[in-house]
């Protein structure tokens, strides 16, 4: 399981390091994509080959539908792992997450986010991580 939040930078060459403690569930290859909310998504394969499923199960005479896979799959890249722990950051994924020195990653359970320090920071400073109004939804949700 992915927990956690850790603070890297890229380089030059657009290459970050993942954290270790995410490797072991990543694998040495695994799937980056864009993520909702201008962050990037990272997926082991296993867990992409699930949501690659729940994907190819949605009606393709849904617009919305179509637009959602193609967010994902046309943006998406596998990465692997070099001799240093580090992935290369595709520039079109970099560009989409305003990823430019200082990023943040998190741990989502069965997926990791790559965060812009700048959009994470935006984020979690945000009226929508209001506890109790995050409370009240999880409530309605059943949760």
């Amino acid at each position: 399981m992915l927990l956690g939040e850790y603070k890297h930078n890229v380089d030059a060459k657009g290459r970050v390091s993942v954290p270790s403690k995410f490797r072991g569930d990543l694998g040495q290859s695994f799937v980056v994509t864009k993520g909702l909310d201008n962050c990037l998504y990272l997926y082991s394969k296993d867990e992409w080959k699930k949501f690659e499923d729940k994907l190819k199960s949605l009606p393709i005479t849904s617009q919305d539908a179509r637009i959602f896979v193609r967010f994902f799959f046309a943006g998406a890249s596998e990465c692997e792992v070099d001799k240093q722990g580090r992935i290369n950051i595709p520039q079109n994924l970099r560009e989409y997450a305003k990823i430019q020195k200082d990023v943040v990653i998190v741990g989502v359970s069965t997926r990791a986010e790559i965060w812009s320090n700048d959009n994470w920071n935006k984020y979690t400073n945000s009226d929508s991580l209001d506890v109790s109004k995050i409370a009240s939804q999880m409530s309605n949700l059943g949760i």
